[in-house]
């Protein structure tokens, strides 16, 4: 497997790509570019740019998060073609720049949500947290409410300020959509690039729900085993799979991650390793990459890649804010430290598996 770290370009990363090679046995960056919006074509010159900037530090760039599906595409509408033909020209495109895989999400109105960004842990660190009832419990009406009065009672993502301007918008739009209806469209979507993935050899990989549950009366498509049984049903290429993100599906706790890893390991083209330790009411921290630390069996997920030679990608996700980090210069979850000690602890189970 191959071993990588997420980077957020050189306008929005505070963190060097010379600090991510020191980092041992890493060799990827994982990019993508982020002044992008949902929707519009990415350019052969602005791939090229940034693909020749990360590999002149000696990096590889073969892995892509996200290019971001338009949300017309999402709900179905007639407007959907010019967007799907747009990211099958951007398909093309990274294609001729070498890049093997693209994770995204299918998720409705938000990429992921908790409820605190820096939650202080027992050891001195803080971390993001999702306290449940507290987005359970909290109807759209009320949120956009929220949202038009400027709170900040809710920490949602901000990568993407555009969306936060419309949320009314969109979830008028989402209103009443179901499961099903929302898998269909994903079929089309997947249906309609997947002869382009095959004819230029670059996977699909698509995120789970994060969190796992419902949130708001949004469907989830990616959330357990049942959802993603459907999901991959819809259409059985190699090249439609999944990225397996241990934290988004350790947070739901009828998630028995190693039968599902077991399942949908040559189906799955990425893998995000992070730990959560997840309570009997359904809230969770984000804590180290040690199994002990949390409620995912770290160890025993990366066997299971070693037992079935995985050759896919593989990166710590998010971390801790740890060793007096600047946490209003970091993404939240995404500081260097705690990721480079995700990855040597990787790396040390990888070792433990494989070396004889």
């Amino acid at each position: 497997m191959k071993m990588s770290f997420r980077w957020f370009g050189r306008d929005n990363d505070p963190i060097p790509l010379e600090y991510i090679r020191q980092i041992p046995g890493t060799e990827e960056v994982v990019w993508a570019l982020h002044h992008k919006k949902p929707g519009e074509i990415w350019t052969k010159d602005e791939i090229d740019e940034e693909v020749n900037f990360i590999q002149s530090l000696g990096l590889k760039t073969s892995v892509v998060e996200s290019v971001n599906i338009h949300d017309d595409i999402k709900l179905g509408l007639d407007s959907r073609e010019e967007y799907i033909a747009n990211y099958i020209e951007t398909l093309e495109n990274l294609a001729a720049a070498g890049v093997k895989v693209v994770c995204y999400n299918f998720m409705p109105v938000f990429d992921w949500t908790r409820t605190e960004l820096f939650h202080p842990l027992a050891d001195g660190s803080t971390a993001m947290y999702m306290e449940k009832a507290q987005i359970i419990d909290t109807d759209p009406h009320e949120l956009i409410a929220m949202f038009e009065k400027g709170s900040k009672g809710l920490t949602l993502p901000g990568w993407e300020p555009e969306r936060m301007a419309k949320i009314k918008e969109l979830f008028a739009a989402y209103e009443g959509i179901t499961g099903e209806e929302l898998r269909a469209n994903f079929k089309y979507f997947i249906d309609a690039i997947i002869p382009t993935c095959e004819k230029h050899d670059i996977k699909m990989a698509i995120h789970p729900d994060d969190p796992p549950f419902e949130i708001f009366n949004l469907p989830r498509l990616v959330n357990n085993q049942k959802n993603i049984d459907l999901l991959l049903e819809v259409n059985d290429s190699p090249y439609h799979g999944l990225t397996f993100c241990t934290g988004s599906l350790g947070a739901n706790p009828e998630n028995d991650q190693i039968e599902m890893l077991e399942k949908y390991v040559d189906r799955t083209h990425f893998i995000h390793i992070r730990n959560v330790d997840l309570d009997e009411e359904g809230n969770f921290t984000e804590v180290s990459h040690r199994t002990a630390d949390g409620t995912v069996d770290v160890v025993n997920l990366v066997k299971v890649l070693i037992d079935n030679d995985f050759d896919g990608y593989i990166r710590p996700d998010h971390g801790r804010n740890v060793f007096g980090e600047d946490a209003d210069s970091v993404r939240p979850g995404y500081g260097l430290y705690d990721r480079a000690m995700g990855i040597m602890y990787l790396n040390g189970c990888i070792d433990a598996f494989t070396t004889t």
